[in-house]
């Protein structure tokens, strides 16, 4: 058996095989909140309540 016969073998299992896969496995994982972005949101209120703060 060729290289070629065993890459047609192998796409024709992969293609056959396709149905039968679960959906859950080929999710991708759900984003995290990276701390950086947490910093971020969090310096950010800390100016617009200190900047709140004075105008009162």
């Amino acid at each position: 058996m060729t290289a070629a016969n065993l890459n047609r073998l192998e796409h024709a299992a992969r293609v056959s095989m396709s149905g039968f896969q679960d959906p859950d496995a080929s999710a991708a994982p759900a984003p995290r909140a990276s701390p950086l972005r947490f910093a971020a949101v969090a310096l950010m209120a800390a100016i617009v309540l200190t900047a709140a703060s004075q105008l009162i």
